[in-house]
């Protein structure tokens, strides 16, 4: 099982995540970023700071095993655009220090060319030009670049996998149909240039859900047990990016985690491997002291506290505790369904970041301790 965090903000600018790298700016993304005054200098000394060794050091203690590192297409190809190239050298460095702490690495092509999803984690936010025929073929371009070597023997021992694309839309201007026909060209290109032959090929479901890939891996995987598959599903799942989450206590939202296993994650036994490339602890809730919930409510009881409101420094217990059970439930059912999970992401605000979940008590000394064992109920055969 792989236990992971994602190394967001590093090689992939997000300016919520970085404010003070974006400050004196008006820049919004990554795209934006790099042709403000100065920005080769600032970008050489946030990638030298954000994300060393010790870091590594540090998030194998937690009992964390693998990192999935986001980085950018224009690290191997940054033709006509603005982007700073340079990443690539640092994903190396990361690999090297996976290596030294027995970690694996799933290298992610987070933003792609034309900006996959128009967010500023493609690096450029805005329109969304990724399916034009000539981002398509650059996209494979850059793939075929970067699994030539992260794909080769020589990096087994360390790179499982390599993601296709993160989070591609699949409403307009983007086409899912297309999205599939394309994950099975990239598949082939990858994997005619890897010389590991158990490389992952890793492709984000759209936010379709793993089962809508399953024409898709059956055409790639073919008669390929879970356990011997080559390609695989990633999907993201968060409770507090739309409406009806917030309407959610913590209960709910604990019962919604368990209930994955039967909805979002795939059975074990399908022949498409499914892995939980981003979650996070966050939500909308509120706690009374007494420790009841509330949904996402404005708080009426003195001493009651909301997860978005209140610095998670200055967190009272009942809201900590509310926040783990969540937490510890969410990492059951990834253990339960998936080949392994990555918490977005190990630096963030609030609940967001995995060194904050540890520091305030949102997870053990050891991602593996439980708090509160059980809460799926999950059987063992």
């Amino acid at each position: 099982m792989l236990r992971g965090v994602n190394i967001g903000g590093w090689l992939v600018l997000e300016k919520w995540m970085l404010s003070s790298l974006f400050a004196g700016t008006n820049a919004t993304d990554e795209y934006s970023f790099d042709s403000t005054a100065g920005a080769k200098a600032k970008l050489q000394a946030h990638w030298d700071t954000w994300f060393n060794e010790t870091d590594v050091a540090t998030i194998a203690s937690w009992g964390i095993n693998a990192l999935r590192i986001p980085i950018g297409y224009w690290a191997y190809d940054n033709s006509s655009s603005p982007y700073i190239s340079g990443a690539d050298a640092y994903m190396e460095k990361a690999i090297g220090w996976a290596r030294k702490y027995g970690m694996k690495v799933l290298v992610d092509c987070h933003g792609s060319p034309g900006s996959q999803n128009g967010f500023d984690n493609s690096g450029r936010e805005g329109d969304v030009s990724w399916q034009t025929s000539s981002n398509l073929e650059k996209s494979i371009d850059v793939l075929k670049i970067m699994a030539a070597k992260y794909g080769a023997l020589e990096y087994a021992d360390v790179v499982f996998g390599l993601e296709l694309v993160n989070e591609p839309i699949s409403w307009s201007p983007n086409n899912f149909t297309l999205s599939k026909q394309w994950a099975q060209q990239a598949y082939t290109a990858v994997k005619a240039q890897a010389t590991n032959p158990d490389l992952m090929v890793i492709m984000h479901d759209g936010f379709m859900g793993p089962s809508s890939w399953a024409k898709t891996a059956g055409l790639v995987n073919g008669n390929a047990t879970n356990a011997n598959a080559k390609f695989a599903v990633d999907i993201h799942l968060y409770q507090n990016q739309v409406a009806a989450d917030s309407l959610l206590n913590q209960a709910q939202h604990i019962t919604k985690a368990c209930n994955w296993t039967q909805s979002e994650l795939l059975p074990t036994s399908a022949s498409l491997p499914v892995y939980v490339g981003e979650f996070s602890a966050a939500t909308n809730i509120c706690v009374n002291p007494d420790g009841t919930t509330l949904a996402g409510s404005t708080c009426t009881v003195s001493g009651c506290q909301c997860a978005n409101t209140v610095a998670i420094a200055n967190w009272n217990q009942p809201l900590i505790n509310a926040t783990r059970q969540f937490l510890e439930a969410q990492l059951d059912a990834f253990e339960h369904s998936s080949r392994g999970w990555f918490m977005w992401s190990y630096k963030g605000s609030g609940a967001w970041g995995m060194t904050n979940a540890i520091q305030y008590g949102l997870l053990g000394a050891k991602v593996t301790d439980r708090l509160f064992p059980n809460q799926c109920n999950f059987t063992t055969s």
